[in-house]
């Protein structure tokens, strides 16, 4: 029954008509012919944490390679440091970290004299720490109504604005409950009804940290998210507003594979009373040094091979990292495929990260379709903080100033 279906949505996509089966076809024919495709525009982007750009060419992936031929395809670039709070607070505002403030997963904020964590949901809800303004507070000051489910930042109050909808992260809250929240979203009256939707799957991420990037078990779980895929757009097939609703599938981050025998064990080669802080894990860490130690941690650190590191305000500009207050002293980053761990807490994953951008390993998908989109088009590598112009444009939202640029990905667009 699952190939079935999904035999049934590829042929619908690669129709052109962007249309999904439903087990309701005449009806669902007769709502999306009354629709009123010049109404006011929506975006729903699901992003799927840890997506690598390259996991459905290794992996059967009917409802994603169908979206190729109906809609835009290509590699999203993640910020350095490539990690999951940075990225999406990233997607969120179209800011680096480091002018946003999400500089790590865990970070001390010297500015706040707090730490911030994301298994602290006190750190996580507060605002204080969120500099930027987030797509949905754009749109919220412009009267768009929005929802979001679990994405950085939602839970916090930022310039004293939350989505109309927001829910504090549930793990364990089954992907197809999901599915059926937006259901019901988008099922509201016009006057509730989001017209910004940015959700969440924390997978496959756990998946490649666990089985590595190449690990049968991840290509498993990349073929179940899109099974749910399949389900997802049969659900929004239902929808009289179907013909109006703009998908983005993206990601934070990619994944690399790391191994047991390419390990640096920093205390190893520094005398850890030397520093003040430790922000970060493996590949990439921020470090706060005592007074008067700095020049002593830097050059032992400069000596250890396959490891990088950076003083405050040194890094390459093409990082746009390092300046912020919350990244200390020094920026510390393992080459490709290296990991950097403690004596006292050494990994045994077989993938992760965090590493520099560049590194195409850590490059994530994107997949869009929609009124918005061309169809067929395949868009050049960009950088997901051109996401928030771009989102800006399709609601036809007057944007904040970002360090995205529209000019960069408008090409996708019909107009």
């Amino acid at each position: 029954m699952k190939k079935f279906l999904h035999l049934f949505i590829v042929i619908a996509l690669l129709s052109g008509t962007f249309v999904f089966p439903s087990c309701n076809q005449k009806t669902n024919e007769k709502q999306a012919v009354s629709t009123n495709t010049t109404q006011k525009p929506y975006v729903i982007m699901l992003s799927l944490d840890g997506f690598r750009w390259d996991y459905p060419n290794h992996a059967h992936t009917p409802v994603l390679d169908s979206l190729k031929k109906v809609g835009v395809f290509g590699e999203i670039i993640p910020c350095f440091p490539s990690k999951t709070f940075p990225n999406h607070y990233s997607m969120a505002t179209g800011l680096y970290p480091d002018h946003h403030g999400i500089v790590l997963n865990n970070f001390y904020a010297p500015d706040l004299k707090m730490r911030y964590s994301i298994s602290d949901r006190k750190s996580v809800g507060n605002g204080v720490f969120y500099g930027g303004e987030p797509i949905w507070v754009t749109a919220k000051k412009q009267g768009v109504h929005t929802a979001t489910l679990y994405w950085v930042g939602s839970e916090a109050a930022i310039e004293g604005i939350r989505p109309d909808i927001w829910y504090p992260y549930n793990h364990t809250l089954p992907f197809t409950s999901r599915i059926d929240s937006l259901v019901r979203w988008l099922s509201f009256p016009e006057s509730k009804r989001p017209h910004l939707i940015l959700w969440y799957y924390p997978e496959p991420d756990g998946y490649g940290h666990h089985y590595g990037p190449g690990g049968e078990k991840t290509k498993e779980m990349v073929e179940q998210l899109d099974r749910w895929l399949g389900q997802f757009f049969t659900a929004m097939r239902r929808l009289p507003i179907y013909s109006q609703l703009n998908f983005i599938i993206t990601s934070d981050h990619g994944m690399g594979p790391i191994s047991n025998k390419r390990e640096i064990i920093l205390d190893h080669y520094i005398d850890t009373a030397n520093l003040q802080y430790i922000d970060g894990n493996n590949p990439v860490y921020n470090f706060g040094v005592k007074p008067g130690k700095l020049e002593t941690v830097y050059t032992k650190l400069k000596n250890i091979p396959h490891l990088q590191v950076w003083k405050h305000d040194s890094l390459p500009l093409r990082l746009h990292y390092g300046t912020n207050v919350r990244t200390h002293d020094l920026t510390v980053a393992a080459d490709s495929n290296w990991s950097i761990y403690w004596s006292w807490h050494i990994g045994h994953g077989k993938g992760t990260h965090g590493y520099d951008n560049a590194w195409r390993a850590m490059h994530a998908i994107f997949y869009a379709a929609g009124p918005a989109f061309k169809k067929g088009y395949q868009q050049k590598s960009f950088g997901n903080v051109d996401l928030y112009p771009l989102i800006a444009k399709i609601l036809n939202l007057q944007p904040v100033k970002t360090d995205g640029q529209l000019s960069d990905v408008k090409g996708m667009l019909e107009k």
